[in-house]
């Protein structure tokens, strides 16, 4: 065990003095007993930990395949330091926590709450279930009424959605996941005769703080906003013979989103039917996997009771001599880790099986009568069987900014564009070959079928593309002969998370954003007799204060290697999110 400053002195100084990344992985991922004693000092503890797990499913799966396994020393030579493979967020706190009993899974979509108490109800029930577990969650709440309408109880009408709207963003911020906050996306119909109550809730700031909120556009919608005309509005959303129905002009509706979204930063707008059509586990919708929703941060549309864990490759350590005019991707040793990070992935499934084969044992020791306890069972029953029927993988970037400046280029540039377009490319690939190779060996996700998702627009674009750059040469006809074969791993394979706190780990810059800003302002509490101690507020309590700049870490090391230069002559120069022309920045997403 491991006092508190003793794991941050010695975190601080695996991270070369960085006291940000430090606090975050001791606050967030370091391994505890349940007295909250540190059983881990510094990542490298940690990175030991998960690389024992992935070896040792590595080793049951493979034994009798044409697979050589992976041993612990290789698996952690690719997680050391942060600098190839990082699993993200559930995966890095949950693997081989023994302490605690969570899911690795990251993120989650409920059942739509059924429109009535027992519904609402039981949607509630599931949010802290999973937040419990370390889970967020994602909701669609198109089927709940709005307000005014009839009930057959004693209130007669319905409150409407806000009221349901507060009672789930209350409950997932009632949940302590010990230094983390619970995460939460509520998404509407934009069809939903109250999506302007949706879209105006967050005006008031204090409501719904425990939730972010999308909208669901459809090409119905969008249609009549180009061509200026009315949309319907109905309940139910999805009927062909609604109870409720009513023109609205589609400009007014938009505008009145895009006011919210640009005040706000919310309501977040998902095209609905972009995604559905380009998701290849919607081809199995009839198996269980129809997209009903999001997770908190949106990367994920994701079916009932579905889940999925994430893991990303730090492109900036593909790019060799980075900062000169030597410097190049290394497209060829990013696409055979990008293969190996897919199978770490496949092997984090098996791993998330066992976390929940955990839970349920759990909940049939609980004290709770078995009328409480089944509603619980039967979910985690549900979410097992949906993580072996598809074996959905998360598997994405991070610092794609850091990594277009050490090639020299600015982000979002025509230039920046066509890189990214590459690596994305390169990724892709990789992915599902690697997703192919091991459905040969293994077998592929239970409900695989090559006619359900023959047609799928994603899928196809794969069979139209190549690879045929930087040392690269791999065409997508190949690969998809190979799966239409053996068929694939996963029904699932990639997204781009956020990445925040896993990015201060590898300290980059944030999945695909640009740098934010080149520094920030910290302040150190301390005493006017320390030594090198500047005071610069003395506030009302007495308390010494000395304010210090902070950089970016990829810039701080730049200007390092630069003495003579200034932050103008670098190339994020110009290239920071408020620099940025946005259907640049668009065009890049």
């Amino acid at each position: 065990m491991y006092g508190y400053e003793e794991a941050l002195e010695a975190s601080i100084q695996y991270f070369n003095g960085d006291t940000l990344a430090a606090k975050v992985f001791i606050d967030k991922y370091a391994l505890r007993d349940n007295n909250k004693n540190l059983l881990e000092k510094t990542p490298d503890d940690m990175h030991k930990r998960i690389a024992s797990e992935i070896s040792r499913i590595e080793k049951k799966k493979y034994r009798d395949t044409g697979i050589k396994p992976l041993d612990t020393k290789e698996v952690y030579e690719y997680l050391k330091d942060f600098k190839k493979i990082i699993p993200q967020g559930s995966p890095m706190y949950g693997i081989g926590n023994k302490k605690q009993c969570v899911t690795l899974s990251n993120c989650y979509v409920l059942d739509s709450p059924a429109d009535s108490y027992g519904g609402i109800h039981w949607t509630d029930e599931q949010i802290t279930q999973i937040s419990k577990r370390r889970g967020g969650v994602g909701i669609d709440i198109s089927h709940l009424r709005p307000a005014g309408e009839p009930t057959k109880n004693s209130s007669r009408t319905t409150s409407g959605i806000s009221s349901w709207m507060e009672r789930f963003s209350n409950s997932t911020r009632e949940v302590g996941q010990d230094g983390r906050r619970g995460a939460q996306m509520q998404c509407i119909s934009v069809h939903h005769p109250e999506v302007l109550t949706f879209a105006n809730i967050k005006k008031d700031r204090s409501k719904v703080t425990g939730s972010n909120i999308s909208v669901r556009l459809t090409n119905e919608f969008l249609r009549a906003v180009a061509s200026n005309n009315k949309y319907e509005q109905r309940w139910p959303v999805d009927s062909d013979n609604p109870s409720i129905s009513q023109k609205v002009s589609a400009v007014d509706v938009w505008d009145n989103i895009i006011e919210n979204a640009h005040d706000n930063a919310e309501p977040g707008l998902l095209f609905w039917d972009n995604i559905i059509e380009n998701s290849p586990a919607d081809c199995y919708a009839k198996e269980g996997f129809a997209t009903i929703a999001t997770n908190p941060c949106s990367e994920l549309p994701l079916s009932a009771l579905d889940s999925c864990r994430l893991l990303l490759l730090n492109l900036f350590e593909y790019v060799k001599e980075p900062f000169t005019s030597k410097a190049y991707f290394d497209y060829p040793e990013f696409f055979e880790d990008a293969k190996i990070a897919q199978r770490m992935m496949d092997d984090i499934i098996d791993l998330e099986l066992e976390a929940i084969e955990t839970i349920i044992k759990k909940i049939k020791k609980d004290p709770e009568s078995e009328s409480i306890k089944s509603r619980e069972w039967s979910m985690w029953h549900r979410i097992r069987d949906n993580c072996e029927n598809g074996r959905r993988t998360g598997l994405g970037i991070t610092a794609l900014g850091d990594t277009i400046a050490a090639l020299g280029f600015k982000y979002a540039s025509e230039r920046s564009i066509q890189e990214t377009d590459q690596l994305f490319k390169t990724l892709k690939f990789a992915s599902y070959l690697s997703s192919a190779e091991m459905s040969e060996e293994l077998g592929p996700f239970p409900v695989w079928d090559f006619e359900k998702e023959k047609d799928n627009k994603f899928l196809k674009r794969i069979r139209r593309e190549k690879l045929d750059f930087g040392g690269l040469k791999v065409k997508g006809s190949d690969i998809m002969d190979k799966i239409k074969m053996v068929g694939r791993r996963n029904i699932s394979n990639l997204t781009c998370a956020p990445a925040g706190s896993v990015s201060i780990e590898c300290q980059t810059t944030s999945g695909i954003e640009p740098l934010f800003m080149p520094s920030y302002i910290r302040k150190k509490k301390g005493y006017p007799s320390d030594t090198d101690f500047r005071v610069d507020e003395t506030d009302q309590n007495g308390d010494s204060w000395m304010y210090f700049e902070v950089y970016h870490p990829k810039l701080q090391g730049w200007m390092n290697d630069n003495p003579d230069k200034k932050f103008e002559d670098s190339p994020w120069h110009g290239a920071c999110a408020e620099d940025l022309n946005w259907k640049q920045r668009i065009k890049l997403q």
